[in-house]
Parts: structure tokens; C-alpha cells; sequence
């Protein structure tokens, strides 16, 4: 990515939590356009709320998170599958042909061409033959591949995974990442909480340490140290969830 080019997203003085309470707090940040970020930290550290405020699920206690002109539905977001309701009838194709929202609306049906591109896309997770399914008969694995094939469908240029690989067999971690990377040499700017520190090593060229605050943003090279590891765990296990609520000055 060129260094002069602009910043995708800006994290201006941001504070996110719940009740007032924060989760992340004074987090300030700047992310190119087309940057493949790993979003890490211990357990706690305000990931998975960073993501639900940039889908916009959290409006900021303070603090401003900005973000270009994006199209409706510019913003594809996949929260932990522990979030979803897995004994909803639905089959896979239906399931995945939910990426064609913002096309079809909620009552619309399906043209020809629409199907195909649904079946495409499962094809395209290797689930085909699983179209009549219903996803509470799926395997993890399989579940996370249906679900990867409606972001397919959804064709955003800022999408947001929230811990894609947990609890999954490693082939199906393997195909996951290559579509991850094939988002990232598209240009889409893309945004990974991941547990695993073998595979950000591996597979992710920019990371973001969180312990309620930023710890470091940069290189997974430089933010990846036994030091900043060591400094996050710190901050976390330091960190008062009984504390009062947090007053942030707005910015100007």
C-alpha cells in the first residue's frame, strides 16, 4: 500500500462501551483503503466491540469514528457465529442468497441470473450440493462457509470478520484465509479479529493491538513483539470494569 494514500477509516479519540461504561477508550487510528488488518488482543480488549461500532451496532460514547461515502450496504460485517441463531429454518441457499439484500430488498425475489450468482457463490465455498440444507444440520465449518458466501454476495469494499476462524477444522480455515486474501488483492479494506497468533503472523500484513486502548498499530512485524504482548496483557488484567462512566470531550 502507498504510504501517501489516504486513510480509509479514521478512529478520531474514539470511546466505545456499553451503558456508559467503556470497552475501548480515547482510541485514535487512521486505516488505508485496501489495508488487510488483524485486530488482536487478550481477551476482553474491546475487538469485538471495535467492529460492531464501525458496522454501526455502537454509536460512540465519544470520540468520532469516520469513514468515506460508501454505497448502501457498503459495509459487510460478520459477527461471532456464537451470535447466531443456528435452529432458524432457513436452507443454505436461502441463507446466502440474504448477501443479495441490498438488490432484491426484504420481500423481492430471486431473478435467474440473481440464482445463479447464489449458486456461484456456494460453489465458490465448496458447498455445493449443501443448497437444500438447513444451516442448524451444518458442521462449523461448513456453517462459516455459507456464511462467507453471502459476503461474497454482498460485494462490499470494507468488510469486517469477527473471529472467522474459531472452532473450525483447519482445511476450512486454509480455504477462509484465501478468500480473506483474495478480498485484499481486490483492494477491499479488511478487518479480522483473530486469536491465533501463528496465523496473523502467517497471513496478515498490518495489526491492531487492543487492551481497552491502543497498544499498537502498525506492521504485524513491529506490533507482534513479546514486549507489546506482554504490554497488552498488563493493560487488560489493570483494567477496572467496575470504573466509573467515561467523559470524553467531544472533538471540535
Amino acid at each position: 500500500m502507498h504510504a501517501t494514500m489516504p486513510p480509509l477509516i479514521r478512529f478520531e479519540n474514539l470511546t466505545l462501551g456499553y451503558e456508559r461504561h467503556p470497552a475501548i477508550h480515547h482510541l485514535s487510528a487512521e486505516i488505508p483503503a485496501g489495508a488487510l488488518v488483524a485486530v488482536v488482543g487478550p481477551n476482553g480488549a474491546g475487538k469485538s466491540t471495535l467492529l460492531k461500532g464501525l458496522a454501526g451496532e455502537l454509536r460512540p460514547i465519544g470520540g468520532h469514528i469516520h469513514l468515506p461515502d460508501l454505497p448502501r450496504g457498503g459495509i459487510a460485517y460478520m459477527p461471532q457465529r456464537s451470535e447466531m441463531d443456528h435452529s432458524f429454518p432457513v436452507s443454505v441457499f436461502d441463507m446466502v442468497a440474504m448477501g443479495l439484500w441490498r438488490e432484491i430488498g426484504p420481500f423481492g425475489g430471486l431473478s435467474r441470473a440473481q440464482r445463479h450468482r447464489v449458486e456461484n457463490a456456494i460453489e465458490a465455498v465448496s458447498l455445493s450440493g449443501f443448497e437444500a440444507r438447513q444451516i442448524g444440520s451444518l458442521s462449523g465449518g461448513q456453517l462459516q462457509r455459507a456464511r462467507f458466501a453471502r459476503l461474497l454476495l454482498q460485494d462490499a469494499p470494507i468488510i469486517l470478520l469477527d473471529e472467522p476462524f474459531a472452532a473450525i477444522d483447519a482445511r476450512t480455515v486454509e480455504d477462509l484465509v484465501h478468500l480473506i486474501l483474495h478480498w485484499h488483492a481486490e483492494g477491499r479494506t479488511v478487518l479480522t479479529v483473530v486469536h491465533d497468533f501463528e496465523q496473523v503472523r502467517r497471513h496478515f500484513t498490518t495489526c491492531l493491538l487492543l487492551a481497552r486502548e491502543l497498544v499498537a498499530f502498525g506492521p504485524t512485524t513491529q506490533v507482534m513483539t513479546d514486549a507489546l504482548l506482554a504490554r497488552a496483557r498488563h493493560l487488560s488484567e489493570a483494567f477496572d470494569d467496575n470504573a466509573p462512566e467515561c467523559h470524553v470531550a467531544e472533538a471540535a
